[in-house]
């Protein structure tokens, strides 16, 4: 008979093995750009098995490949999984007593995009058993995808792996081009970046700068432009100018229903006056 822990565990094996099956084309694409650049086999394996992360490791990537520094590696990976911080914080208020200190240290470093979505949609706290079954089939999906994608990345025609090497572009461009068509501070940062990151390409006094710094560089500026143009929960300054006129005409339109209100109770009462007034008394 099973208890309520192997259910909670068994709870989290359905709940990631979606994320898993995910996972698994996403790791192929990066196992198949890393053996492209001449990265061993075992050595993908281990960048997906320590990081867990798409778009940190397809960006380390690119600076292994250009021999960037250490220093540049850690800053751009601070910089580009810094939202797991918040999301951390957030899922320690739907953990229960379970999470010891040590353990909320070696599960933080299983946070993904789609598990913390995933935890955090629970209506009630979770425990680590539910968390461990949670994040074992991503991580294995994750591994196992890299290693496929490594192993025969150096056994598919070159046709195929070019063509498997621009997976991982066209998936952010699928989770970018949404959300931009509609939010503007998101098309925005997305346009900024884009630009930043071309003009560090093809200006020459610009194009000196590592490819790991240039990266770290262009998304901290888009993002503080970003925050400081279309701030979260106000307006953005090409909205200023209307929103005042907007705010005008409310006020307007209030005080008028309330004028509005107001003559019609008064009619109301001098009318029910009235027909008392007119009434037959017995």
């Amino acid at each position: 008979m099973q208890t309520q822990s192997d259910l909670k565990f068994i709870n989290g094996i359905k709940d990631g093995l979606p994320i898993g099956l995910g996972y698994l084309s996403v790791s192929f694409a990066f196992g198949v750009k890393a053996s492209l650049m001449g990265i061993p086999v075992f050595l993908s394996v281990l960048i997906s098995m320590t990081n867990l992360t798409s778009a940190g490791q397809l960006a380390g990537l690119e600076v292994i490949a250009s021999l960037g520094s250490f220093l540049e590696i850690a800053l751009m990976q601070a910089v580009i999984n810094s939202r797991y911080f918040l999301m951390s914080l957030t899922l320690t208020q739907k953990t229960d007593d379970s999470f010891t200190f040590p353990k909320r240290l070696f599960l933080s470093a299983f946070i993904t995009d789609e598990i913390f979505a995933v935890a955090a949609a629970k209506p009630h706290k979770t425990g680590t058993r539910y968390f461990y079954g949670l994040i074992l089939l991503p991580y294995i999906g994750w591994a196992f995808g890299t290693f496929a994608g490594a192993l025969l990345g150096n056994v598919l025609p070159e046709r195929i792996t070019l063509s498997l090497g621009i997976a991982l572009y066209a998936m952010f461009m699928a989770i970018i081009v949404p959300p931009s068509l509609t939010n503007k501070g998101i098309l925005f940062t997305v346009l900024l970046s884009a630009a930043l990151s071309c003009a560090f390409y093809y200006l020459p006094f610009l194009s000196g700068v590592s490819e790991g710094m240039a990266i770290i560089i262009c998304a901290v500026a888009a993002s503080l432009a970003a925050a400081a143009i279309f701030p979260v929960g106000g307006t953005d300054k090409s909205d200023s100018a209307t929103g005042g006129d907007n705010a005008a005409d409310s006020r307007a339109s209030a005080e008028v229903v309330r004028d509005v209100r107001k003559e019609r109770d008064t009619e109301t009462v001098n009318k029910a006056v009235k027909e008392n007034n007119d009434a037959p008394v017995s």
